[in-house]
C-alpha cells in the first residue's frame, strides 16, 4: 500500500461531507475493494467535519480539483494524465503517483460541481493550504510547458471560488506564466516600488508562502511547498540584481 492510499485510509476529515463526500465515496470504495489491507476511512461525524484538514482530505481535494481542471477544455488526453502522473512521481514518489492516477481516472468520470467543491474546500481549510492547492494547479498545467487559455481561466476560478486574493493568485500565477513584472508580481509589489518596499513585500511574502504553513500535512507536502517558496526567493535576488542593492 502506497501512501495515497495510507493518507485517504486515515481519513477524509470534512471532505467526508458535502460536494467533494458525493465524489470521494465512489473512489474510495473502488479504491477499498480493490486494495488488500486497505481499511475504509473511519466513520465520520458533523464534529469531525469542524476538525482541521487531514492528509487524506487534502490529497482527495487536490485530486478532485485537477481533474476539474483537466475536464475544463472539454477533453482528457493520454498525454495530460502522463504529465499529471510525472508530476505526482516527482512530488510523491512512483507507488502513490499511481494509486494517485487510479483515483484521478475514476473522478474524471463523475460529474464536478466545480464551485460547490471550491466554495466546500473555502469554508474548511486554512488559506496557507488553499495557496499550495493553487501552486500545485498551476504546476500540473504546466507540466506539459505551458498553461493553456482554458486551464488559466479553470484555476482563476476556482483560486477565486476558494477564496483567494486576486493579488495572491497572481503572485503564484507569474511563477509559471512569465511576463516582464514576473518578479514584482511574485512579490505583489508594482514596479514602481522603493527598495525597501520591495525588502518589506519580500518578508510577508517568505512569511506567507513558507513551508511549515503546511507541515502538519506531512514532509511530502512541506517539501513540494518548498518549490513555492524557492520561487520568492529568486524573485527577490533577480529585483536585487536588477537595482543593483543589497
Amino acid at each position: 500500500m502506497g501512501k495515497f492510499a495510507k493518507w485517504v485510509a486515515g481519513g477524509l476529515g470534512w471532505a467526508f461531507f458535502g460536494p467533494l463526500g458525493g465524489i470521494l465515496g465512489f473512489v474510495v470504495g473502488s479504491m477499498v475493494d480493490s486494495e488488500a489491507g486497505v481499511a475504509p476511512p473511519p466513520h465520520q461525524t458533523a464534529t469531525d467535519a469542524r476538525r482541521r484538514t487531514t492528509t487524506g482530505g487534502y490529497v482527495m481535494s487536490l485530486l478532485v480539483l485537477v481533474a476539474a481542471v483537466m475536464k475544463a477544455d472539454g477533453k482528457v488526453l493520454k498525454s495530460e494524465l502522463d504529465y499529471v502522473k510525472e508530476f505526482f512521481v516527482r512530488s510523491f514518489g512512483a507507488s502513490s503517483a499511481q494509486e494517485a492516477i487510479k483515483m484521478l481516472r475514476d473522478i474524471l468520470n463523475q460529474n464536478i460541481p466545480v464551485a460547490d467543491v471550491c466554495r466546500q474546500i473555502q469554508k474548511n481549510m486554512d488559506y496557507s493550504s488553499r495557496l499550495q492547492l493553487l501552486h500545485f494547479l498551476f504546476g500540473i498545467a504546466q507540466a506539459d510547458g505551458s498553461v493553456d487559455e482554458t486551464e488559466k481561466n479553470m484555476i482563476r476560478m476556482i483560486a477565486q471560488t476558494m477564496g483567494i486574493s486576486q493579488k495572491d493568485l497572481e503572485s503564484i500565477q507569474s511563477m509559471f506564466v512569465p511576463n516582464t513584472d514576473s518578479a514584482y508580481k511574485i512579490l505583489e509589489v508594482e514596479r514602481s516600488a522603493s527598495n525597501d518596499e520591495i525588502k518589506k513585500a519580500y518578508r510577508k511574502m517568505a512569511m506567507k508562502y513558507h513551508p511549515d504553513k503546511v507541515s502538519y500535512l506531512g514532509d511530502d507536502f512541506q517539501n513540494a511547498a518548498k518549490e513555492k517558496f524557492q520561487k520568492v526567493n529568486e524573485a527577490y535576488e533577480n529585483i536585487k540584481k536588477e537595482r543593483n542593492f543589497a
